[in-house]
């Protein structure tokens, strides 16, 4: 398996890797050590690798950098990868590569070791028309550093032997296995079925990463994810939103902001860098979250109301998603305050349509197949 080295890309995966393992194969993932113990606990072999660049990105950079940015560090990033991947597996090549669309380097470990390869993609997929239609969003291409970054690009796959470009190699896959819920995928019906599979949300058992005791009041939870944190604002605003409404508000701030920075919290209110999600929603009356597509997969797949706060990239778009299916509403990020904020959770909280409608696509999200169903197309590749 490969991926970058993200919540957002690694979380999704790690129920099909422990269904593989129940299954009996033999399941590799490079990880960087941060994401060991999560591999390790699927019964996967972890393959240590470093990660050399500074980190994950924190939303003010991804924003200002834009795609460019990304694609910069991914490229860094497979680099790296690849050369330690190709060393520790020497004389021990895989049957199979699974890999997403950040995980270049097993991309192209696949392609030059001539192996089965499939996508395992946590993210909506290109439709008919998508190219036309996001043209504009990569125009960046054809400016002296997105050529720069071509030419960097072009020449780590001449330096490994691939023997295409960087548009070639990063073109569509030949199989993919589409892990979130096919409501979320625009232009569904514009998709290639016969490429693309898709197996609904792949939630797995987080057990060990602890529990949340169930609150005598209504419990909101309010996340932007793992990147997008660094939003000091926002989290004064929920607080002033939500403090003396009655409600539990669990605020998961991450790691780019300081607790301390947001001052002296009233008791209705909890503030911490992580908490296990999975099981504070199991308890959640609503969650407000910037609508990344694990984020999204997890609120339908406990049937909870949502409060899409977009920041940036797939966000945009999964975001009004969310409120066109009728499971919550969409609150764009520049309009909010905190009593926009404060009236929106009331709303979906309280709307017996919206209630409706998460039900409805809990039931879909946890009957689409999942990890199972993703294991099995893994496997009809076997030779």
């Amino acid at each position: 398996m490969s991926t970058t080295a993200q919540h957002g890309h690694v979380n999704p995966v790690l129920p099909v890797l422990a269904e593989l393992v129940a299954r009996g194969h033999r399941v590799t993932y490079p990880v960087p050590d941060r994401f060991s113990d999560a591999v390790a606990a699927t019964g996967a072999t972890v393959l240590p690798i470093r990660a050399d660049h500074p980190g994950p990105m924190v939303g003010e950079e991804l924003a200002e950098g834009g795609v460019l940015a990304g694609r910069q560090r991914l490229l860094v990033e497979a680099r790296s990868a690849y050369a330690q991947m190709t060393a520790e597996l020497d004389g021990d090549m895989p049957d199979i590569v699974a890999y997403d669309s950040t995980g270049w380097a097993g991309k192209a470990l696949a392609r030059l070791h001539d192996r089965p390869a499939i996508e395992l993609a946590p993210h909506v997929v290109p439709w008919e028309g998508f190219a036309e239609q996001y043209a504009a969003h990569y125009d960046f291409l054809d400016a002296p550093s997105g050529r720069a970054w071509q030419h960097d690009m072009n020449a780590w796959l001449a330096e490994i032997g691939v023997s295409m470009g960087n548009q070639e190699f990063l073109g569509s896959p030949d199989r993919s296995v589409v892990l979130i819920p096919a409501a979320m995928q625009p232009h569904l019906d514009r998709v290639d079925q016969e490429r693309y599979t898709f197996v609904g949300p792949v939630i797995g058992d987080r057990s060990r990463q602890g529990t949340w005791p169930e609150p005598d009041r209504p419990l909101l939870l309010v996340s932007l994810g793992s990147t997008f944190t660094d939003r000091p604002g926002f989290w004064r605003d929920c607080v002033a939103a939500m403090h003396g409404t009655g409600w539990l508000t669990v605020l998961a701030i991450g790691s780019n902001v300081d607790p301390a920075d947001l001052g002296d919290l009233p008791e209705d209110v909890i503030a911490r860098q992580w908490v296990p999600q999975l099981a504070v929603l199991e308890h959640a009356s609503a969650f407000v979250t910037h609508a990344g597509m694990g984020a999204c997969s997890e609120g339908l797949w406990h049937g909870v109301p949502m409060v899409a706060v977009p920041q940036a990239t797939d966000q945009i778009v999964n975001g009004p998603r969310l409120a066109e299916l009728g499971v919550g509403e969409l609150l764009p990020a520049g309009e909010l305050t905190p009593s926009r904020l404060r009236d929106a959770v009331r709303r979906v909280s309280s709307s017996e349509i919206i209630a409706n409608s998460c039900a409805e696509h809990q039931r879909i999200a946890r009957g689409a197949g999942g990890a199972a169903a993703a294991a099995d197309e893994i496997e009809s590749l076997v030779r």
